[in-house]
């Protein structure tokens, strides 16, 4: 099989690829934290919204680094650094407003709130666009296609767009499997974050540190 994958569509150690990519994406990052947190606080629709904008973005980047961008940020110091940094900057912007959103939630009376009185509100921005500019901006993904993705196409092969494509369908079927379960995690805890409003700005809270943590990871990412 693997044999067959090199000669058909100019891949290297295609299950070499395949174990590489789970992994990756198996590893907590921007993109799944900000699903589980969509679909936690306003259900399994604005889960997939928040997916749809992620396999967006990371088609982007992949086609970036079909295109050559990859070579050219690796070439380029300055202009890697200017991208990094403004990632950097996003995400962290991102984790301070949750942060500060969790931080009022707690200070809300009452471990469960009361039957009559409304649930804190829920981000209401558009899943999509956000979880967009997240992937585009997600240091995980950025440094997997830069450093990890390209290193798989045989560059002797007349077709590398098949063998960017092929690599692209493996890396979204993947993040479609795990993100399908992200979000059904989250729908599940959805009842209880309405109920109780401290267990929901935990979880807030929580997550906007990781994306503070994500941002200064970004910020201090080498292209090694």
């Amino acid at each position: 099989m693997n044999a067959f994958m090199h000669t058909a569509f100019g891949i290297t150690d295609f299950w070499t690829y395949v174990l590489g990519t789970i992994f990756i994406v198996l590893l907590p990052g921007p993109n799944s934290m900000y699903v589980l947190s969509v679909a936690a606080q306003r259900g399994v629709r604005a889960g997939y919204k928040g997916a749809c904008g992620v396999f967006l973005g990371d088609f982007v980047l992949m086609v970036l680094s079909a295109a050559g961008v990859a070579s050219l940020l690796k070439a380029s110091p300055a202009l890697f650094y200017v991208v990094k940094y403004i990632g950097a900057a996003y995400l962290a912007w991102i984790g301070f407003n949750m942060l500060r959103g969790a931080l009022r939630n707690w200070a809300a009376r009452g471990e469960a709130a009361p039957a009559t009185a409304s649930a804190p509100a829920p981000d209401q921005s558009d899943p999509f666009r956000k979880a967009l500019l997240i992937s585009l901006l997600n240091p995980k993904a950025i440094l997997f296609f830069i450093s990890f993705f390209i290193q798989f196409v045989d560059p002797a092969f007349a077709y590398p767009v098949l063998s960017f494509g092929v690599l692209g369908l493996v890396c979204q079927i993947c993040s479609f499997a795990y993100l399908t379960t992200i979000i059904f995690v989250g729908a599940k805890l959805a009842e209880a974050f309405r109920r109780r409003r401290r267990l929901s700005a935990g979880m807030s809270s929580g997550v906007g540190a990781m994306f503070i943590g994500f941002g200064a990871k970004l910020a201090t990412a080498t292209m090694n």
